[in-house]
């Protein structure tokens, strides 16, 4: 490849990137999930105990609280990363009204990390209680609107 076409295509990418960036949950149609990772400070790699905070917020504040996390964790102050649900219809979804930022931690075992990571979301004004979920419970199918009951590690 040549160089002109190597530094074209690392432009392409990084607008790609950018763009992706700077959606908004409430606008994306097109896929269940926006993500955000880490990207100062160093934070251990995810496990087979990897869980996460359930954010719920109401879809006209999603935006909103996303960036506010989003800016956390790139900045260092959460987890390893986090994922948030769009405007795309999702079966997996209590109420369409209602979105999800799923807020990772490398491992429920850990309890001081993952306390430390609830406690920086309430410093953020997620002051409501939240439940966090295993990732395993998730692999496993077991969701709320499922009729599965009691289905969190911790509720803080």
């Amino acid at each position: 490849m040549s160089e002109n076409l190597r530094n074209i295509h690392s432009e392409l990418i990084a607008e790609l990137i950018a763009d992706l960036k700077n959606k908004k949950p409430s606008e994306v149609t097109d896929s269940y999930w926006l993500f955000a990772r880490r990207e100062k400070g160093e934070y251990p790699r995810h496990t087979q105990n990897t869980g996460k905070w359930l954010v719920f917020v109401p879809l006209l504040q999603v935006d909103q609280v996303w960036e506010q996390i989003k800016q956390a964790l790139e900045n260092g102050r959460l987890g390893r990363s986090a994922k948030v649900s769009t405007a795309r219809p999702n079966p997996n979804a209590f109420n369409p009204e209602t979105k999800v930022i799923c807020v990772y931690t490398y491992d429920w075992t850990d309890k001081e990390d993952v306390m430390n990571i609830r406690e920086e979301l309430r410093r953020l004004g997620v002051t409501s209680k939240i439940a966090y979920k295993t990732d395993e419970e998730t692999r496993s199918g077991a969701y709320a609107n499922r009729g599965n009951k009691q289905i969190s590690k911790y509720y803080e």
